[in-house]
């Protein structure tokens, strides 16, 4: 059966799974059975279309990447356009809405608010927006429960590799006493440029000319785009109602070529670390700058990867390595939570 999508936002995130709708339709379709439709877009700055047949994926990333708004897509029989978000999704036959708007990780609006009209009107969401999980995690899942609807948000922690999946599938049964990890990728090719002997500001610099860091870095290199993700991994797979008050944060800023060099020689490397932590019958959660030795599987991970690590009781720790952020990774992050919407798997 074929799944109805309304994208709400259409930037790089949501372009990049529509990119791979576009070029592994087919291959989804004869390998999983998998056949995604675009009935709708609705971007506040890009303009909205919808048709109930469905929209030609192809001239949808023609029109913005040429003209940059939707109102160079063809008009067609039937098609409608200026269609807000809240109308989109409540009034549009989509199945499933992709929220892909800006993240304001302080409020979470409005995409909290896209997921309850959602989960109101009967439909299931994918996202990579942090805000809603990292903030209303308790009360969205529920509404979507109550609905008999899903919610997947897999992107929001390491873009596609499956940092949230893996332990609630593949480490199922297990007692994870601890979850820590190198949560950004902009903080971690700093501190790997400074090993190579750059200044904290240079090195911010260079990830800035690279695309690693925004123009102001606030978010990454004070920590808090990591604490969203701590807060994130502590509700969804510890299962402890933390909220973003409740976490520790420091960032790296503050540190210098010698902070450096007394990691070196003390055979330890500064990681920004991310942690979640069983300690009796409470939970603790903290990001911030830890000399990590060289034996860590943490200490090892350089540029603008990521990792994260799982200690199990049973299987004992594994870590998972692979990229935190990227269009095609993130997309491919919402394509998986299609992909187990239709199987009906977590």
């Amino acid at each position: 059966m074929t799944h109805k999508l309304a994208f709400i936002g259409f930037g790089t995130v949501g372009q990049g799974l529509a990119e791979i709708l576009r070029d592994k339709g087919d291959f989804l379709r004869r390998s999983l059975g998998f056949e995604a439709q675009v009935v709708a877009v609705s971007d506040m700055l890009k303009g909205a279309v919808y048709h109930p047949d469905g929209l030609d994926v192809a001239a949808l990333l023609q029109a913005v990447q040429t003209t940059g708004k939707l109102d160079a897509y063809p008009d067609t029989p039937g098609l409608q356009r200026g269609w807000d978000s809240f109308k989109t999704i409540r009034d549009t036959n989509a199945d499933t809405i992709v929220e892909v708007s800006y993240t304001d990780i302080k409020t979470g609006q409005p995409a909290i608010d896209h997921c309850r009209a959602a989960f109101e009107s009967g439909k299931n969401v994918v996202m990579s927006n942090k805000g809603p999980v990292a903030l209303a995690y308790k009360e969205l899942s529920a509404l979507a429960e109550a609905n008999g609807v899903r919610w997947g948000f897999e992107g929001t922690v390491m873009s596609g590799t499956p940092a949230i999946r893996m332990p609630l599938t593949s480490l199922a049964g297990n007692d994870i006493r601890e979850v820590r990890g190198i949560l950004n990728g902009t903080t971690n090719y700093i501190l790997t440029k400074m090993e190579e002997g750059l200044t904290y500001e240079a090195a911010l610099k260079q990830a800035q000319e690279l695309g690693y860091a925004e123009a102001d870095p606030t978010a990454d290199v004070e920590g808090y785009d990591a604490l969203g993700k701590v807060v994130i991994l502590a509700n969804v797979v510890m299962n402890a109602p933390l909220t973003k008050d409740q976490v520790a944060c420091r960032g790296i800023s503050h540190l210098t070529p010698a902070d450096i060099a007394q990691a070196k020689a003390e055979g330890k490397r500064w990681k920004l670390i991310g942690r979640v932590k069983k300690e009796g019958d409470r939970v603790v959660a903290s990001v911030g700058p830890e000399m990590v030795p060289l034996t860590d599987p943490l200490a090892g991970i350089m540029g603008a990867t990521n990792a994260i690590t799982y200690e199990c009781d049973l299987a004992g720790p594994i870590t998972l390595v692979g990229a935190g952020a990227g269009r095609t990774e993130t997309g491919f992050s919402l394509l998986i939570d299609l992909i187990n919407i239709q199987r009906g798997n977590i």
